[in-house]
């Protein structure tokens, strides 16, 4: 193994904590609707992925080159800035998990980078044109095409479908689930993982233990693909009932076009280096289903959060790394100082999660509080009213009442007095 210092040791701990939380941020990626539609028990669904999140990192590195080598200049980066660039994505990891929003941890990596490298080094130290067709591009890109791409497979599949029994074609797309589900895990293991793979190569280049431009050590592979599945394992359960009960409601057909959608993007993008969101692909695929479905419905008040989540990743996540990076700068002192703050951060965060705890008991429960939102509001004022003789709506106030059963009686007896309500 190369000569590792203190601080580099710190530094790939520090990365291996982050790829942890990646894997329990972004496990609703692949399970959320296999565990929605009943496909799959919550904890066998998560054991699954982390296993084929594991297979994923051993299958290509081209994203952790891109990453190590192509959004920023490592000449004259210091190790500090990496530490400063993982600070800021893992509070922000674990905030947007807290408020059970699938933001994107790539994103959230990246802008701590970003900012992390501008306040150590300026402005030259970023690759401008990498980040514009590497991760931009590929962030506005990839949920419109894996959204578009689920929209018509979920029309093509209810098509398809039109003549059959709706019961029994479930059963055969939650087995379809199964399959598309896995090939999203593994999909993740190698976009994802690499990231951090990336990034642990990255700092044992500025910290001059191997050579600029060397690909991913088989140490770094391992410790990566490991520390992502047993987060993956862990579960992230609000994220999950996020993707899988707060968007849309979905059925096997759905869950199967989704996942076979974000999976094709994932991949296809994993083979040019594109280091795209995982999440936002996902949540796109998932939107997408949900409107392909005829009566399908999204909630757009919980997109509409997930839409600024987005939006204030990179910035946020940036603005924490370089925070932590003038910290550093400081000296020794600096740097612990940065540490005591991720550690009280991730502590505060944990117990405010605690208060109302989500786990595999809950996560599919109906019981979100969500609002309906503007468009599903206008959507149901004009559904028209149930045909007579069907089962009218009945409201808490209502069960409060009891009206007796008419009882047959003779015709000519008197009618009996109304009964009050």
């Amino acid at each position: 193994m190369e000569h590792i210092t203190l601080l580099l040791a710190i530094v790939v701990v520090t990365a291996l904590v982050f790829d942890f939380t990646n894997g329990f941020h972004d496990t609703a990626n692949a399970m959320a609707t296999t565990i929605s539609t009943g496909a799959l028990k919550p904890k066998t669904a998560v054991a699954m992925s982390a296993v084929l999140n594991l297979v994923g990192a051993f299958l290509s590195v081209e994203v952790a080159k891109t990453i190590s080598g192509g959004i920023i200049n490592e000449e004259g980066i210091r190790t500090e800035v990496i530490f400063a660039a993982l600070v800021g994505a893992i509070l922000w990891n674990l905030l947007t998990w807290l408020l059970g929003l699938p933001s994107s941890s790539s994103h959230a990596l990246f802008g701590g980078l970003i900012g992390a490298a501008v306040m150590s080094a300026g402005w030259s130290a970023v690759n401008g044109p990498t980040i514009v067709t590497k991760v931009l591009i590929p962030a506005v890109a990839a949920p419109i095409v894996a959204g578009l791409a689920a929209m018509l497979a979920t029309r093509l599949t209810y098509k398809l479908g039109a003549k059959t029994d709706e019961k029994h074609t479930a059963k055969g797309y939650r087995v379809g689930q199964i399959a598309s589900a896995g090939l999203v895990s593994l999909a993740h293991g190698t976009n994802d993982a690499q990231k951090t793979m990336g990034i642990i190569t990255l700092a044992l280049i500025t910290g001059g233990a191997i050579a600029p431009g060397s690909n991913p050590p088989l140490w770094v592979i391992v410790s990566a693909g490991v520390a992502i599945a047993a987060g993956t394992y862990l579960g992230g359960w609000r994220i999950i009932r996020t993707m899988g009960k707060g968007l849309t409601d979905l059925r096997p057909q759905q869950g199967f076009a989704a996942q076979t959608s974000a999976a094709t993007v994932i991949l296809a993008s994993s083979h040019l280096g594109f280091s795209l969101s995982t999440t936002q692909s996902c949540s796109g695929a998932v939107m997408g289903a949900g409107l392909g479905r005829k009566g399908g419905v999204v909630r757009w008040s919980t997109a509409t959060r997930m839409f600024v989540a987005w939006g204030l990743t990179l910035p946020a996540a940036g603005l924490v790394g370089a925070g932590a990076e003038f910290l550093t700068k400081q000296g020794p002192w600096g740097v612990a100082a940065v540490a005591v703050l991720l550690i009280a951060g991730s502590g505060v965060i944990w117990s405010l999660s605690r208060r109302k705890p989500v786990d595999h008991h809950n996560v599919t429960a109906d019981d979100l509080d969500e609002p309906a939102g503007v468009v599903t509001t206008a959507i149901a004022a004009v559904t028209p009213p149930p045909a007579a003789g069907s089962v009218a709506a009945v409201t808490d106030e209502d069960l409060k009442t009891t009206i007796p059963a008419p009882v047959p009686t003779d015709p000519t007896a008197p009618p009996a007095p109304a009964a009050a309500v």
